[in-house]
């Protein structure tokens, strides 16, 4: 499975779905940097460092940083919803289904009602 690094603002039962779906995912609470306004090309380089998909809901910003600096570990963007576990499932989807992630932008849209 995936090694991931949930952002600051990603929900913390996305992170607990994924974990039980297999995934092993860092957050920046777990790391020691929450509340510390990392900037967005610093929590991309740690991700990038430590070799981990960075999981977030702020897709414009990791969008741009995606298209200055395209040489890291991936990058899944996700539209919020408060079905967690079914944003996990389509998380877990796309990880799985892709055979490499590294230099990805990958987009997860929550479904139409």
């Amino acid at each position: 499975m995936a090694r991931l690094l949930a952002d600051e603002n990603f929900p913390q039962p996305v992170v607990a779905a994924l974990r039980a779906l297999g995934h092993d995912v860092l957050t920046i609470v777990e790391i020691g940097r929450a509340n510390q306004g990392w900037a967005d090309d610093e929590v991309l380089a740690y991700a990038t460092a430590h070799r981990r998909v960075l999981l977030t809901v702020n897709r414009m910003h990791f969008r741009r940083l995606h298209q200055q600096k395209p040489a890291h570990a991936g990058i899944v963007a996700c539209t919020e919803d408060v079905d967690f576990d079914g944003l996990a499932r389509r998380v877990h989807e796309a990880l799985t289904q892709t055979t490499s992630v590294t230099g990805q932008f990958i987009r997860i849209y929550k479904p139409a009602r």
